[in-house]
């Protein structure tokens, strides 16, 4: 006969041939698992009464982690923009399923983690891709915990790979007015000047429409931007933030910069002619589509090869937008709105270390600020006589 031992409210532990098989009650039915030792088993049953008390049920213990995932990602398709949803997917497809995927929900553990994370590393996946793994993978078991299904997020506090740092490339004052002096007569060169005088992603420029611009105020609203998702092509979607939402001011001189562009698509409209599909973008392709991205960054590198200047990414206009506004004295908390961030802390990790760092007056003007003035009051204190001025 096998001989159970069994402690107050720790389920069942026996010898099952050279191993060690542990039990615990759930729902009415008997979970079991093998272990090699009789502590692990004892741990195994604390561990799954913690998760029974925070609302562990018995089919959470039979689903697999691809399981779990095909579901959680059927789930939350509704409140995901496309784009997310195809990179959801293809995360859990190429990066989590193929390495971890069988392993049942409830017996994921953080070691297994950080595992997964160091094998994605030795095949050569990007750390980008293995952030955006930790981040998939933390984001749905944390729902996990929220719907009974596990009592732990075994990928809370996991240790992920970091970015190393990488310089950011941004041109000059005199690197930008090359630039824009040789972008003069390009059809995008409406672009570069908002790209570079307001900091705007490239989608947001995109996807820019004339209904947005108040001609009068000289303001522009950013309350769009253009995507392309597989097996949706190019398509509008909202800021990522409420930050991403935002009313941007423009000088006289890029106002009359956009007049010309739309002089210019007045003309492109005639040439077209009933081939033209009118979005009312400000940006948009020869037939009045959203404008392809990998087009227009090949005109993009065009115009630097022509330009001489250094090869650098379309973003990086933002990052020059960005310095230029802060080395000028303008306030962060101004850029950061012009930007789009959520708060002025983000523009300073980003931005702050381009801010210029002469503070060799800042001590003298303290100095100048705060130091106390001595006052001459007209008489001294008698100091043998307290209370009485001595006569001079």
């Amino acid at each position: 006969m096998v001989k159970k031992t069994r402690g107050k409210n720790e389920g069942s532990i026996w010898r099952h041939g050279g191993r060690w098989r542990a039990a615990v009650t759930l729902g009415g039915k008997r979970v079991t698992k093998l272990f090699s030792s009789k502590v692990d088993c004892r741990n195994w049953i604390r561990d799954m009464q913690n998760q029974i008390e925070q609302g562990l049920t018995y089919s959470a213990t039979r689903l697999s982690l691809e399981q779990f995932l095909t579901e959680w990602l059927k789930i939350h398709n509704t409140g995901l923009k496309p784009r997310t949803i195809e990179r959801y997917t293809q995360i859990v497809r190429d990066y989590i399923v193929p390495y971890i995927g069988n392993i049942k929900l409830q017996d994921l553990r953080l070691d297994l983690v950080e595992k997964l994370y160091r094998d994605l590393l030795n095949e050569s996946v990007s750390i980008r891709n293995v952030q955006l793994t930790h981040a998939v993978l933390h984001r749905s078991l944390k729902d996990a915990v929220r719907r009974g299904l596990v009592g732990l997020n075994a990928a809370h506090g996991a240790r992920q790979p970091k970015k190393p740092y990488k310089e950011m490339q941004i041109f000059d004052e005199n690197q930008v007015m090359h630039f824009l002096l040789c972008a003069m007569e390009d059809r995008h060169e409406a672009i570069y000047h908002l790209a570079i005088k307001t900091g705007m992603r490239q989608g947001e420029l995109l996807g820019l429409k004339w209904s947005d611009l108040d001609w009068n105020r000289g303001t522009l609203k950013i309350q769009r931007q253009v995507q392309r998702v597989p097996g949706h092509g190019r398509t509008f979607v909202s800021p990522k933030t409420r930050a991403g939402r935002r009313t941007i001011s423009l000088g006289r001189e890029t106002l009359n910069i956009l007049r010309v562009q739309k002089e210019r698509l007045f003309m492109q409209k005639e040439i077209t002619g009933d081939r033209w599909q009118e979005f009312d973008l400000i940006f948009p392709s020869k037939v009045g589509t959203p404008l392809s991205a990998s087009n227009f960054l090949k005109e993009f590198k065009s115009l630097l090869e022509k330009a001489g200047l250094p090869r650098i990414r379309f973003h990086d206009l933002r990052h020059t937008a960005a310095s230029l506004m802060l080395n000028h004295g303008i306030p962060p908390f101004i850029v950061s709105k012009i930007l789009g961030h959520s708060k002025p802390s983000t523009t300073m990790d980003i931005y702050g270390h381009l801010i210029p760092t002469d503070y060799g007056e800042v001590g003298n003007l303290m100095d100048d600020w705060i130091t106390p003035v001595p006052i001459d009051m007209g008489e001294k204190v008698n100091k043998n006589k307290p209370g009485t001025a001595k006569k001079t």
